[in-house]
């Protein structure tokens, strides 16, 4: 199978990148990235992927690139994905999210699509009633959520498949978010370089995390024995708050360090809990493989390498 993957470059691209590639010969992968993060780095065993550097919202230049691929199914992982972001730059996020969607849907011309949305969409939803299914009406509360509630309908209505992810953590993963922000701060004191001080937002909410190796093994899944028009969430199927991912990955630093809250970094609306039913992609064989745990012990030694440092 022919697949060209919007957003290679990103943190789930090139997890899913490889992923593909490493399937002996099922699948032939190409990429698409903007010209902006075209030429971030590829490991060397993605180095021979075709990569198109176009602008998702560039409807010609995409449907150029499109043509000469000749993909049998586009999964769509480009847009910007941080929701504090967001409420800084809501005209950016709809620019890329929803146009850039709605762009691609319009040039894909009946191509099997898989299009990445977000768990985000589903807004505030009471603890009795999660995990929360794919059919419970959507009710976004950030900008982000919104463009990703939009672009989903363009997606439907064309008949895509859509993924709600949940929260994708591992290696890789940019230090704009928590997760990826404490590891770093807390290698950073590690070494000497910082005061023994994590700064953060709010602890509190409560999120299920899925570690990026079960998430792309998630999306192969759905890409292959999902149906068109069908929505899959893609989680671990438990919460747990960032205060306690916190100090789970502070056990696995070693590291002791005091706990600082910044204004800047607290969101100024963020959902209690988000928890995935994932009964729907489990009945497609599906199932994640690696605890919490293992995605934060990932994710720190990575961090460590980063920094020149032994875990």
């Amino acid at each position: 199978m022919r697949v060209l993957i919007t957003g290679i470059t990103g943190f789930v691209g090139k997890h899913l990148a490889r992923h593909l590639v490493g399937r002996g010969g099922v699948f032939e992968v190409f990429g698409l990235a903007s010209a902006a993060s075209g030429n971030r780095e590829m490991s060397p065993e993605l180095s021979s992927i075709p990569l198109y550097n176009v602008d998702i919202c560039d409807r010609d230049a995409l449907g150029r690139a499109i043509d000469d691929c000749r993909p049998d199914a586009i999964v769509h992982l480009a847009g910007l994905s941080h929701v504090g972001e967001s409420w800084r730059r809501p005209g950016d996020y709809f620019r890329v999210n929803f146009c850039g969607t709605r762009n691609l849907m319009h040039m894909a011309k009946g191509l099997k699509v898989l299009f990445a949305s977000s768990a985000e969409v589903y807004g505030s939803v009471p603890e009795d009633e999660q995990p929360i299914p794919e059919d419970r009406p959507v009710e976004p509360r950030s900008p982000y959520a919104m463009t990703k509630a939009c672009a989903e309908e363009i997606a439907l209505d064309h008949g895509a498949i859509v993924v709600r992810s949940f929260n994708s953590i591992g290696p890789g993963q940019s230090r704009q978010f928590a997760l990826p922000s404490f590891a770093s701060q807390l290698a950073s004191i590690r070494a000497g370089r910082s005061e023994a001080v994590i700064k953060v937002g709010d602890l509190s909410p409560k999120r299920d995390f899925l570690h990026v190796t079960d998430a792309v093994a998630g999306y192969e899944v759905v890409l292959s024995q999902g149906r068109q028009g069908e929505i899959y969430n893609l989680a671990s199927g438990e919460a747990h708050s960032i205060a306690d991912a916190l100090d789970r990955l502070r056990a696995a630093s070693g590291v002791q360090a005091e706990i600082q809250v910044e204004a800047e970094r607290v969101r100024p609306v963020d959902i209690p809990l988000l928890q995935g039913d994932i009964s729907r992609l489990k009945d497609l064989g599906w199932q994640p493989r690696y605890d919490l745990d293992r995605a934060l012990d990932d994710l720190w030694h990575e961090t460590m390498g980063l920094e020149g440092e032994t875990p």
